[in-house]
């Protein structure tokens, strides 16, 4: 083969491996380049199974939040209703036990704890407000008589203590029972407090007004002289009677001596124009004025042993 020959075949064979190497070059670059896009679209594949895991994961927990929600819903309106159910049917036995003068054992343990809930809740001292605000209207209406003969009749066992340690002891072992030692401190005795203080100020609020002011006790008449000293040391003086039992009259129902006592200040021209007090055997039978007001409490068992004063 002649040199020209020679020359040609090596430049042919140069430009096929060039050519070659060309091919080759672009099937690693076609290679590499689907190789990238794999793992892109892998990476897009993996971020949207997160993204949907993380929905599905707060939806989840939403649905969980939801659930319990309606969980402590429904058990919230369960517990009102039973709430409700105790409340109305401890007012109906308060009412007849006031009725009957039932003793504290014929208390059910439910009740004290609603009388507690009563007074910490408030309720007894709005109750009581609204009591007062209602007397003090209603004695803004009308003035005494010149004739001095027209009495308010008040009763002062509703202002001083009678054997009530019991039930004070009774209704601090029942806010023990349910607070323990972090059980609110005081509240019983505030609501006493409170009472004391609002009869107080509507006593002398009606004094100064002119009103004759009747003081009437279920005590027997031994203890005037102790009850009188005890009145004054609270504050209240210059009533115009304090009428206590006589030995003949301590056999009798309360509501009944009440009842004759009033019917005597009648006959003997005292005109009277309201009784208060917070239990019905003061507020029950003939001559009881113009308008009688029953002050609230928390509970009611045997008038002879108020539980709240």
């Amino acid at each position: 083969m002649s040199a020209y020959g020679h020359q040609m075949e090596r430049e042919f064979s140069s430009q096929s491996l060039l050519s070659r190497e060309d091919t080759e070059s672009g099937s690693q670059y076609v290679l590499e380049s689907g190789f990238y896009m794999k793992s892109f679209a892998a990476t897009i594949f993996i971020a949207g199974l997160l993204i949907v895991g993380v929905l599905l994961v707060t939806l989840i927990v939403t649905l969980a939040v939801m659930l319990q929600s309606c969980e402590s819903r429904s058990k919230g309106v369960v517990e009102i209703e039973k709430a409700s159910d105790s409340y109305h049917y401890c007012k109906a036995f308060a009412l007849h036990g006031e009725l009957n003068s039932l003793e504290e054992p014929e208390i059910p343990p439910v009740c004290w704890n609603l009388a507690i809930h009563y007074i910490e809740g408030g309720e007894y001292e709005r109750d009581l407000n609204f009591t007062i605000s209602m007397i003090e209207s209603f004695f803004d209406t009308i003035s005494p008589s010149d004739n001095h003969l027209d009495a308010v009749l008040m009763d002062i066992d509703d202002i001083l203590a009678s054997n009530h340690t019991y039930s004070h002891q009774s209704m601090h072992q029942q806010q023990f029972n349910q607070y323990g030692s972090n059980k609110p401190s005081g509240s019983i005795e505030d609501a006493a407090n409170l009472k004391h203080w609002r009869i107080l100020e509507l006593y002398v609020k009606l004094k100064s007004r002119g009103w004759s002011l009747i003081l009437l006790s279920r005590k027997p008449e031994r203890q005037r002289n102790v009850t009188a000293e005890q009145l004054k040391a609270v504050g209240f003086n210059g009533w115009s009677s304090l009428i206590m039992r006589a030995d003949s009259e301590m056999e009798m129902e309360t509501w009944e001596y009440f009842r004759t006592r009033r019917t005597a200040m009648k006959e003997e021209g005292t005109q009277i124009i309201s009784v208060i007090s917070s239990q019905l055997d003061a507020l029950t039978g003939s001559s009881l004025g113009k308008r009688v007001f029953k002050l609230p409490k928390p509970l009611h068992y045997n008038s002879q042993t108020p539980t709240l004063r």
